[in-house]
């Protein structure tokens, strides 16, 4: 089903390529001579395993309600008891949920439940240095006594207002915090993925940045081995990739689904000649990329080409 590749759509590849190069010149690609295009394909497969990991942690928050200052006497549950819809198949995504009945309610640990802690500017005496005199009572120039400090050499510290403590940022003047169990529950969409062998000068990398034609699908909450394909490597692949993912998931996170898939991307290498020289590039994927090494109307070297 992967269209047929005719000279006028290798052209219009090649021009749309050029155009996108800095350095590349489309007298060229309009007047080239194409003698023959070699229509190819490989195989990509690729397994999906979409799995969910829970780490529990212990979190804490200002504590405003007292009429709910203990926990409800029952056991925490595990983290893998607490019910939580899970996403949509295949796409990633991090949740934190309360563990319910894991709450506990203590004095705030960084005010020692007085809700207020000392001032880190004026280290609790309410008063800091003054900054006009440096704390001297003189403006030495002047030969006078500082107007800002009244003389005294101190000023009220800005940051308390005088007090020598501030609210407490960690339970913001509630004295008590609430300590509970927090779940981090991360979903992820695991990919193995293999190009098949295609013996081309081409980079093979290239490949895994453009779609092909859908040659097989299989979903499932396990999926299994596929055998017998007509090129053994995607068989062999197939068979490595789920050995792989069951080793490194299944003992650290549930897997919830998997989805394998093999896709035939197409690769067409256009021979062509200009100024009497043969050239030749390549077109592939369903969106018709080009790789043009030798390309001969070039203005610089500097291009990246891909």
């Amino acid at each position: 089903r992967v269209p047929l590749m005719t000279e006028a759509v290798a052209r219009q590849a090649l021009l749309r390529f050029v155009a996108s190069q800095c350095c590349y010149g489309t007298r060229a690609a309009g007047e080239l001579a194409i003698q023959r295009l070699r229509q190819l394909g490989t195989y990509r497969y690729r397994l999906e395993t979409f799995s969910e990991s829970r780490l529990s942690e212990w979190v804490f928050e200002p504590f405003t309600k007292p009429g709910a200052a203990g926990p409800s006497g029952d056991a925490p549950l595990d983290p893998w008891d607490v019910e939580v819809g899970t996403p949509w198949p295949f796409q990633g995504q991090t949740r934190r949920w309360r563990v319910p009945c894991s709450a506990l309610v203590r004095d705030c640990h960084r005010c020692h439940g007085h809700g207020r802690s000392k001032c880190g500017v004026c280290h609790g005496a309410g008063r800091t240095r003054c900054v006009t005199c440096k704390g001297s009572r003189w403006r030495l120039k002047q030969q006078k006594r500082c107007q800002l400090c009244s003389g005294t050499g101190r000023k009220r510290c800005s940051t308390c207002s005088g007090r020598g403590s501030k609210t407490c940022a960690t339970c913001q003047g509630e004295k008590k915090l609430r300590h509970f169990q927090q779940l981090v529950i991360s979903w992820k969409n695991n990919v193995f993925e293999f190009v098949s062998e295609h013996h081309l000068n081409f980079p093979g990398e290239l490949l895994s940045k453009v779609s092909g034609e859908n040659v097989f699908k299989d979903e499932n909450v396990v999926v299994y081995p596929i055998i017998n394909f007509p090129e053994a490597e995607i068989s062999l692949a197939s068979q490595r990739a789920i050995a792989e993912h069951s080793a490194a998931f299944a003992t650290t996170s549930r897997i919830l689904r998997q989805r394998q898939t093999i896709e035939l991307i197409p690769i067409t290498e256009v021979h062509y000649q200009y100024s009497g020289k043969p050239y030749l590039y390549y077109i592939y994927g369903l969106e018709n990329k080009v790789y043009a090494l030798d390309y001969p109307e070039r203005c610089c070297w500097g291009c990246t080409i891909v």
